[in-house]
């Protein structure tokens, strides 16, 4: 018999998402794992608008996205929020019982959540590492938490100009400097990470005797070098799990109507795929 509601997550390359695990997991937890299916499908930019068009609104509820379909779903949107729009990023699409299809993004708000679950509410100054589509929701959630200037860390004169407009696009006191100097970050309040594997991993040496909170949205390897030794100076660290955790509860809440998702249920899912569980 086929499910009454359907969501999956889509990308290139895909099969490493834990996103099925997570949204199994809390509809195990709520007892709705025979009423909902959430799978996983290996979609690129050029075959997303067939996969889009095809599907039926009567059995499917919404889409979880990710790279490298956050941008190249805007086009195929009836409605993007505002959070959405503020990044010009997609990471979940609602999809109305008479088809319609509206655009969020999750990250943002789950950097945010992610965050005050550790008690970081407010912090005075803030850096960010990197210049991707991560970096950007991370410089608009800083945009609600921070109340002075953020420094980002970037590579190229390009993309510092990005951040800059993005930066004055959010309301941020933001500041960039090159990439040489990235180190300094750690001297800020809250640190966040964003880039790929190995990229801080020279920076550990240089964490400072008290190091303020660190944010690395990586998931694997984990712990990464800057995180253990940040970690082991007492910081307050966060990581890729974390983010993924809370956003996916955030499409959870929109897919199925749940005020409040099982974000125990599926954090200790996200723990065991990764323990290979």
């Amino acid at each position: 018999m086929t499910s009454q509601h359907r969501a999956a997550v889509l990308g290139s390359p895909i099969a490493h998402s834990l996103s099925p695990a997570l949204h199994r997991a809390g509809y195990a937890a709520l007892g709705l794992a025979d009423e909902w299916r959430y799978d996983r499908f290996e979609v690129d930019e050029a075959a997303l608008p067939a996969f889009v068009e095809g599907i039926d609104p009567a059995e499917w509820a919404g889409l979880s996205l990710t790279m490298p379909l956050k941008r190249a779903i805007l086009p195929l949107l009836d409605e993007v929020s505002a959070t959405a729009l503020s990044v010009d990023a997609v990471n979940t699409v609602v999809i109305g019982p008479d088809g319609s299809r509206r655009g969020d993004n999750t990250d943002v708000p789950g950097l945010v959540n992610a965050l005050r679950e550790r008690g970081i509410e407010r912090v005075e100054t803030a850096a960010v590492l990197g210049a991707g589509a991560t970096a950007s929701s991370a410089l608009a959630a800083l945009a609600q938490i921070c109340t002075g200037e953020v420094t980002a860390y970037v590579r190229s004169p390009e993309r510092a100009a990005e951040m800059r407009v993005l930066g004055e696009r959010l309301g941020l006191t933001l500041r960039t400097a090159d990439w040489e100097r990235a180190a300094d970050a750690l001297a800020a309040p809250l640190t966040i990470s964003t880039t790929p594997a190995g990229a801080t991993d020279g920076f550990a040496a240089a964490v400072p005797g008290e190091p303020g909170a660190l944010f690395d949205v990586l998931y694997h390897p984990w712990p990464t070098k800057l995180v253990a030794a940040c970690a082991e100076r007492g910081a307050t660290v966060l990581g890729g799990l974390d983010l993924l955790v809370h956003q996916a509860v955030l499409q959870f809440e929109q897919f199925t109507g749940v005020a409040a998702g099982p974000l125990a249920a599926m954090r200790a899912a996200g723990e065991a795929a990764l323990a290979g569980g």
